[in-house]
């Protein structure tokens, strides 16, 4: 199958790894649905990463904007859906908010599964990958962090019951484990550590996106299930 018949749908597609990765796939040939709240921030990545690019405007957390988002780019098979979307918020758990926790969970894990639901049969007509950026936080919990880390370790059990069951229809799904890399979300992460923000060290979001790019495109029937970055 050639690079310019490749679909591919990526949440979170208006910064981040999430834009990286809009910005690879294009590159590569692939079309790319690029999904985000920030319309204006949307088109400046779709427009920098060409025409085989474009944007779609949703709150992932609005199961109707879900749906229309699944209606506007099936029936056709879908060969990658890319969940980069995410949310964070640090703290100690005796003091975490609990609508804070329910706001994290509708994000990090709610809204994946309920897309992956609805384009599951795109993806199956495919075959295509599923591909959740997780965090290293979905590997290990540490002091403040709890709250995030439950909806990671929780997205990784998706992901993982998910590569098990659809293993007979030939959708591949990858879990990808990001340590710090140089991101909006991670200004957010040293502003809750106090500290003054220093992209030397991170891992930039272009090295995460040459990664899932390989991932999806390594030929079947070898997979690549599980796949963690860190700075050096």
């Amino acid at each position: 199958m050639s690079g310019a018949e490749l679909r591919a749908v990526v949440t979170g597609g208006s910064s981040g790894i999430g834009a990286a990765i809009v910005a690879e796939l294009a590159a590569a040939g692939w079309r790319v649905v690029a999904v985000g709240r920030d319309a204006a921030r949307l088109d400046s990545v779709v427009a920098s990463a060409g025409p085989g690019a474009e944007a779609h405007v949703a709150d992932l957390e609005d199961g109707a904007a879900l749906a229309r988002l699944a209606a506007a780019v099936g029936p056709a098979p879908v060969h990658a859906l890319v969940h980069a979307a995410g949310r964070v918020a640090l703290g100690p758990l005796a003091e975490a908010p609990i609508d804070e926790l329910d706001a994290l969970w509708r994000i990090n894990v709610r809204a994946p599964l309920e897309l992956t639901q609805l384009l599951l049969p795109a993806l199956r007509a495919g075959p295509g990958d599923v591909v959740f950026l997780n965090s290293g936080a979905g590997l290990r919990a540490n002091k403040h962090w709890g709250a995030y880390a439950a909806s990671k370790f929780a997205l990784r059990a998706l992901a993982d019951a998910l590569r098990a069951e659809e293993r007979d229809h030939r959708v591949r799904v990858t879990s990808v484990y990001p340590g710090r890399t140089d991101t909006a979300m991670q200004r957010e992460v040293f502003a809750a550590e106090g500290r003054a923000y220093d992209a030397e060290g991170l891992v930039a979001p272009s090295d995460v996106a040459r990664l899932v790019r390989a991932a999806l495109e390594t030929p079947r029937p070898a997979s690549v299930p599980d796949l963690e970055v860190r700075p050096a």
